[in-house]
C-alpha cells in the first residue's frame, strides 16, 4: 500500500513538475518572440527616424574620373565646368580640312575645263540639266559597272565636297562659338587648379595621370560653359580680395563656393553707393566753392574720377563710356 502510494505521489508529482516545466518554456518562446517584434519595431523606428530627420552623406566617388565629374557637377552656380578648348588642334583640323576641300574644288576646276572643251551635247547638258546628269552618273550596266564613268565620277566628287564643306563650316562655327565665350574667371581657374592637383596634402598628386595633368595649365586655351552675367572688375575685385567675407557652402574639405546672388547682390549695392557718392558728392563739394578757378578744377577733378570709375569697374564699351562722362558732366555744369 505504502508503495503504491508513494509511487502514486511521485508520479503525480513528475506530472505536475513536466506540466510547469512546459508553462515555463511556452513563456519563454513568447517572450523570445515579443522581443523579436519589439526589436524589429524599434529597427523600423530608427530608419524612419533617420530617414526623416538625417540623411547619410552620398559616398565618396572613385578617385580619377569619377572625382573629377563629381566635382564640377556639385558646384551649385557650375561656374567651374572648365575644360579645354585646344585651339592648336582646332586650328589644325580646320587646315586639313580646308586643304582636302581645296583639293577637291582644283579637281573640279580641271572637269570644268575639260567639259569646255567638249563637243558632247550630253555633257553639256550635264552643265545645265541635274536631273539628266544623275541619270547619266547613276546609270549602270548589267553587270554594275557605270554608263558614263565620266559623269559617275563627278556626281561623287559633288557629293563628297557637299559632305567636306559642311563639316568645315561646322567647324568653323563651333571655333568660332568657343572663340567668343567669356573666358572663366581667374579666381576659379586657381581654385580649381589647388584642387586638381592636391596642393593642400603634403605629397601633392593630381586628379588625373598622363596628358591630363596639365589640363589646366594654360589659362588662355580654357572655356566655362557657364560664367556668371556680371563679371566685371569691380566683381572679380571684390572676390580676390574680399572673398573671405562672404557665406560659402562647400562640397569637400577644401574647397568653398561663394553663390553667384550673394555676390551679385553686394556688388549692386556698392554700385549704388558709389554713384551716389560720385553725384552728390561732386554737386554738395561744387556748391560750398566760390572760386571760379577752383570750380574747374574740382569739375574737371570729379568728371576724370567719374570716367576712370567707370572704365575700371565695369565692363562698358568706350562708347558708353564717353557717353555717360559727357552727362555726368553736363549735369555738374547745370
Amino acid at each position: 500500500m505504502h508503495q503504491g502510494v508513494g509511487w502514486g505521489l511521485r508520479n503525480g508529482t513528475e506530472q505536475g513538475w513536466t506540466k510547469h516545466n512546459t508553462f515555463i518554456h511556452f513563456s519563454i518562446t513568447i517572450f523570445k518572440v515579443l522581443l523579436r517584434l519589439a526589436d524589429q519595431k524599434s529597427v523600423s523606428d530608427v530608419k524612419q527616424q533617420m530617414n526623416q530627420g538625417y540623411e547619410l552623406p552620398p559616398p565618396e566617388p572613385l578617385n580619377g574620373f569619377p572625382r573629377v565629374a563629381q566635382k564640377l557637377a556639385s558646384d551649385p552656380d557650375k561656374t567651374t565646368t572648365i575644360f579645354r578648348r585646344f585651339d592648336r588642334l582646332s586650328a589644325r583640323n580646320l587646315i586639313y580640312l580646308e586643304a582636302e576641300l581645296a583639293e577637291l574644288e582644283a579637281r573640279q576646276d580641271r572637269w570644268d575645263e575639260e567639259d569646255k572643251k567638249s563637243t558632247s551635247e550630253q555633257v553639256r547638258n550635264c552643265h545645265t540639266d541635274w536631273k539628266t546628269f544623275e541619270q547619266l552618273a547613276t546609270g549602270r550596266h548589267p553587270n554594275g559597272d557605270p554608263v558614263n564613268p565620266g559623269q559617275a565620277e563627278k556626281l561623287e566628287l559633288a557629293l563628297k565636297i557637299r559632305s567636306k564643306i559642311k563639316e568645315y563650316h561646322e567647324a568653323l562655327a563651333v571655333h568660332q562659338t568657343l572663340l567668343n565665350s567669356k573666358p572663366p574667371a581667374a579666381t576659379t581657374i586657381k581654385g580649381m587648379r589647388e584642387w586638381f592637383s592636391d596642393t593642400h596634402k603634403p605629397y601633392p598628386a593630381p586628379q588625373l595621370w598622363g596628358a591630363s595633368e596639365k589640363r589646366l595649365e594654360d589659362p588662355y586655351d580654357l572655356v566655362a560653359l557657364r560664367v556668371p552675367a556680371d563679371q566685371d572688375r569691380l566683381s572679380e575685385f571684390i572676390l580676390n580680395y574680399f572673398g573671405g567675407f562672404f557665406p560659402a557652402t562647400s562640397t569637400d574639405a577644401h574647397s568653398t563656393y561663394i553663390r553667384e546672388s550673394t555676390l551679385t547682390k553686394t556688388i549692386a549695392i556698392l554700385s549704388s553707393l558709389l554713384s551716389a557718392t560720385l553725384l552728390f558728392g561732386s554737386i554738395a563739394s561744387l556748391y560750398l566753392v566760390h572760386n571760379a578757378s577752383a570750380l574747374l578744377g574740382m569739375l574737371g577733378a570729379w568728371t576724370v574720377l567719374f570716367a576712370v570709375s567707370v572704365g575700371w569697374l565695369t565692363n562698358a564699351r568706350r562708347d558708353q563710356i564717353f557717353a555717360a562722362t559727357a552727362a555726368y558732366c553736363a549735369v555738374l555744369v547745370v
